[in-house]
Formats: structure tokens, C-alpha cells, sequence
């Protein structure tokens, strides 16, 4: 180690050298090296050209350089090298000693992180990682042709205008949005670009561009509906009639009986609350219509995607990462009648609100909490999250994103997790400073970041279902079927509570479990969402037909 001191009128520089090499100088040589000599010896040119001339100096030389090259290379020797660019300026802001004992702890410190990092490579080989099987499925957004052939005629309408206000969160709205497109299409009409109700719980006044990229939406749908941003100005002064009685999962045949004559009429029609107002069952074309908005046209705005696709990559940046969608919100636990399981105290809390607003329970008001949990209906809380982890293979050193609100409890209610899986981030944890700011304070866009970064992980899991979940699934489906984790909570609760199982018979139970609920391709069935199940009608293989005629 060397030490700089420095005075007013001159600085002298002390290199360390080893004392191997100091013992075998001689005391005449050491003293040589370490006293300037006071007199120029007369001779002084005629032994450098003797010295300069004699092939020995030469082979020394190159030794000597050479040693000195590879010191430099290996230990990075390059301040302490008398040739350095200023080798008085080693450790100048901050003088550090080692003893030999720091020195051997430094060492093996850099092999334990060689180590670690043969230890990673190692993870990413881990049985957890592996893809499922898709079976050779693609997307397939072939129409018929009959539908292209009406095309035409619906893009250059310009006397029916459908207008929507869409609400909930930004994966709701999402839908809504999906099925305002689908209706606009079954209708003829073309569609005012939705207005975004404001959301009372989180005070988001986000507009349609501010989420979603509108020039790309419109591009995308150009062939399909004719997409407008405000009503033109024959329409402007009509006051549209508004529908609130349109039913719950609505026929195409519906939709046409009960709002063709009114558009007709009055040029405009306004709906509200689109949400599961329009039937999972669908033809074909409409089908495929419904993936194309999911899955096309509804990229996020440029600053969104910008910013989820760097948090993406510093989760990348080590290899590959799990989401969760964790749901341990206080709103969730009083709407699904669960209960978190942190202290009596926070049970009690919740109990009590759901008893003085019993509209917020979503459903099944005559069930207990303990019937609604063996039902699969409550979301995981932390420890059945880490358990399940574990019990499907994923290695301690994985990293983990988490997507969602501040869970009930804060901190404390997640330490099952982050004591068993250190590596834990969420969006505030990957961004830089300032990074979050323009979107903070909007919900919606804070949704979205989760939504990039969780749709680009290697594996994602959700505690709960729900909207999020939902779409993440088929987004994650249409990409190739990336490997998504369904927890079967209504066969896997009654093991976490049996005590008596150990954790290899418990690990094997899990696994087992799950075999068939980790993303592979899985159809459609009648009255499931195409959007979440985009088997058959909007993917296919070898073996089937890629349009329909």
C-alpha cells in the first residue's frame, strides 16, 4: 500500500514494494537505489554505451518490462507503477491500510463472487425457468371474407358516431375498451376515442392519450373501425342518447335490435359501464377483432413504454425474473371477505368495516372467511406466496418483481417473502431518481409500468385473480404461451394447513398440483374471455384452419 505526504514545498511519493525483492538486493545495491548520489561520476556516459551495447542489459530489459506488464494486467497494478500517470495521487482523498488479514478477506471476498456468479448462471438452468410447451401455437388474425368485404363501407361511415365512458382501473377500462371497439364494429358506427371516467378511489384524471398511444390505436383499427378523437362538427351540437339498460353479456343480435334505430335517428349514442355488458360468445371475426385491440392496437403511450421497457431491463440485467401480482390491498380483503392473517387486531379491522358497508362484499355474503378460503375465493397472503415459491422449484437466489398496491401491514406483511427471496423490487425500487415522478401521482399510469414489466418476466404469478391477472395471462399466451403460474388455491389449501406433511411430501404434492397450471395452451371455453383464453379463435397451430370462410 502506498501513502502520499504532502507539504507546502515538496511532495515525496513512498512505493510499497515486497520484501522478497528487497532481501535479495544487496545492502551497497539497496543503498544505491534509496541515496541519490551527491557527485556525477565522470565515467557516466562511457559505461551507458558500454552498458547500452552489451545484449545481457537487453534480455533484462524485456524481462523486467515484461513482469511489469503482466503485474499490471493481473492485479491492476497501474497507480502503483513508477511510470503512472501520478503516482503520488494513490489513495490521496482517502489513505486505507491492510494487514495481511484484509488482504486474504479481500481475496477470497473476489472468489466468493466468481462463485456466485457460476451460482446464477447455475439458476438460470433451473427446472423453474422452463418454458411450457405451446405446441406450436401462433397468433392468427386471419378474417373472413366477408368481413373484410364490409370493411370498407363502415371505415367511411360519417353519420353514426359511438361515443363511451369507460371506468374502474386501467386493466378494466382496458377491457371495456376492447368490447367499445367490438360494439362500434357490430353497430357500424365509428368510435369517439373513450373518455376515461375519473376513478373516485385514486382521483386519476388520466385521458385515453395519456395511457394508451392514440396514433398507433387508430393505425392499427383503421381497417376495422373508423376511430375519431372528438365528434365532427354536424355532429357536435346533437345531444347523444344514452343507454343504461344494455344486460349483461349482450348478443350481437341485441345490440343491433336495440341500437340501430336509435343511432340512426339521432347520429350519436352514448354507453356507460361497458363492463361484461357484452357476450364472451362471439363469431369468429368478432373474436378475432377483440384480440387485435387487446393485443395490437392498445400499446402503451411512448413515455410508458419508454420507462417500463428500463425497469424491464434492469430486472434482465442478472438473469432471468418471476412477478407477482401480489393482492394484499386493505380494499381487497374487506370486498372478498378474506382476511390477512397479520395480528387479531388488523382481522378485527377488517371485519368491522365489511360490517358497516356489507355492499362492498363482492359476492357469496352467507359464506365464512374459513369457507371462502378452502373455496380458493381469498388471495394468497405472503407466506402461502413464498410457500408455493418454493414447492414449484424457484431457486432463493431468484429475483423477484412484485406488482400491485402497498399491501395491508406494509413491510412487515411481506417479510415471509422477502426473508426466503432477498432479491425483491418493485417499480420504486428499479427506478432512478426522478424517474417516477411524472406518473406518481396517477394510478393508472403506475398500472401500467407494473403491466410492462410483469408481461416481460420469465414467470409470472398472481396471488388473486382479477383484471390484471386476466390480461396478463392471454398477453402472455399470445406471445407464445411464457410460463404463467395459476395457483389451484381451491386444491392446495386444505396441504398448507395439514401440519403433519413433511416439506419433501408437501413440495411433492404442490408440484403435482400444478402440472397443467403453468401457461401451456389451454381452449376456450364457452364463456371465457378470448382475451384471457386466445386459444383457438385468435392462435393456431399446424393442425387447424388460420381463417375462417
Amino acid at each position: 500500500m502506498a501513502v502520499s505526504k504532502t507539504n507546502k514545498k515538496k511532495q515525496q511519493c513512498y512505493i510499497a514494494v515486497p520484501s522478497q525483492i528487497i532481501n535479495s538486493i544487496s545492502s551497497s545495491g539497496l543503498q544505491s537505489l534509496l541515496l541519490s548520489p551527491k557527485k556525477k561520476n565522470p565515467s557516466f556516459s562511457v559505461k551507458l554505451k558500454l552498458l547500452l551495447n552489451n545484449p545481457r542489459f537487453w534480455v533484462l530489459f524485456l524481462f523486467v518490462f515484461g513482469f511489469v506488464g503482466m503485474l499490471k494486467l493481473w492485479f491492476n497494478f497501474e497507480t502503483l507503477l513508477p511510470f503512472a500517470p501520478n503516482p503520488c495521487g494513490i489513495f490521496q482523498e482517502k489513505t486505507s491500510f491492510l494487514n495481511d488479514h484484509q488482504v486474504s478477506q479481500l481475496s477470497i471476498g473476489a472468489l466468493n463472487l466468481g462463485n456466485g456468479e457460476k451460482e446464477e448462471e447455475g439458476d438460470e438452468k433451473n427446472e423453474f425457468w422452463k418454458q411450457p410447451d405451446g405446441l406450436g401455437y401462433k397468433p392468427c388474425l386471419d378474417f373472413s371474407s366477408e368481413y373484410r368485404k364490409t370493411s370498407s363501407d363502415i371505415v367511411k361511415g360519417r353519420t353514426r358516431y359511438l361515443m363511451v365512458v369507460v371506468s374502474g382501473g386501467m386493466n378494466q377500462q382496458r377491457n371495456q375498451i376492447v368490447d367499445a371497439v367490438v360494439i362500434a364494429r357490430i353497430l357500424g358506427a365509428a368510435l369517439v376515442v373513450p373518455i376515461l371516467q375519473v376513478n373516485v378511489i385514486w382521483g386519476d384524471e388520466s385521458e385515453f392519450s395519456d395511457i394508451f398511444d392514440l396514433d398507433h390505436f387508430k393505425e392499427v383499427l383503421a381497417n376495422d373501425v373508423r376511430i375519431v378523437s372528438s365528434l365532427p362538427s354536424t355532429h357536435v351540437m346533437t345531444r347523444p342518447v344514452e343507454e343504461k339498460r344494455t344486460p349483461l353479456h349482450a348478443s350481437p343480435e341485441w345490440i343491433r335490435s336495440h341500437y340501430t334505430r336509435k343511432l340512426r335517428r339521432d347520429g350519436v349514442l352514448l354507453l356507460r359501464s361497458l363492463d361484461s355488458r357484452l357476450s364472451k360468445d362471439l363469431p369468429s371475426d368478432l373474436q378475432k377483432l377483440r384480440c387485435k385491440v387487446a393485443f395490437h392496437a392498445l400499446r402503451f403511450s411512448p413515455s410508458i413504454l419508454e420507462l417500463g421497457n428500463k425497469l424491464t431491463e434492469r430486472m434482465r440485467s442478472k438473469g432471468p425474473y418471476v412477478a407477482l401480482h401480489l393482492r394484499m390491498e386493505k380494499d381487497v380483503w374487506v370486498r372478498t371477505g378474506c382476511l390477512p392473517g397479520l395480528s387479531h387486531e388488523i382481522d378485527e379491522m377488517i371485519n368491522n368495516e365489511r360490517k358497516q358497508r356489507p355492499e362492498l362484499l363482492t359476492s357469496r355474503s352467507n359464506m365464512t372467511y374459513h369457507d371462502r378460503k378452502l373455496a380458493g375465493l381469498c388471495p394468497l397472503n405472503a407466506l402461502e406466496v413464498t410457500r408455493l415459491l418454493k414447492a414449484l422449484g424457484a431457486p432463493k437466489r431468484a429475483r423477484i418483481y412484485w406488482a400491485g398496491g402497498i399491501p395491508l401491514g406494509g413491510k412487515e406483511a411481506l417479510q415471509p417473502l422477502t426473508s426466503e427471496f432477498p432479491h425483491f423490487f418493485n417499480k420504486e425500487d428499479l427506478a432512478l431518481p426522478g424517474e417516477l415522478e411524472p406518473f406518481s401521482k396517477k394510478a393508472s399510469l403506475m398500472a401500467a409500468l407494473d403491466y410492462i414489466v410483469t408481461e416481460n418476466s420469465n414467470v409470472f404469478m398472481p396471488s388473486h385473480g382479477g383484471n390484471m391477472g386476466h390480461a396478463l395471462q392471454g398477453q402472455r399466451a399470445y406471445a407464445g404461451h411464457k410460463k404463467t403460474i395459476t395457483p389451484n388455491k381451491r386444491q392446495m389449501l386444505r396441504h398448507f394447513l395439514n401440519s403433519s406433511l413433511s416439506e419433501t411430501e408437501f413440495n411433492r404434492i404442490i408440484l403435482d398440483l400444478h402440472r397443467d397450471s403453468l401457461g401451456q395452451p389451454e381452449l376456450r371455453k364457452p364463456g371465457r374471455d378470448v382475451t384471457k383464453y386466445p386459444v383457438p379463435e385468435c392462435m393456431c397451430n399446424g393442425t387447424m384452419n388460420h381463417s375462417s370462410t
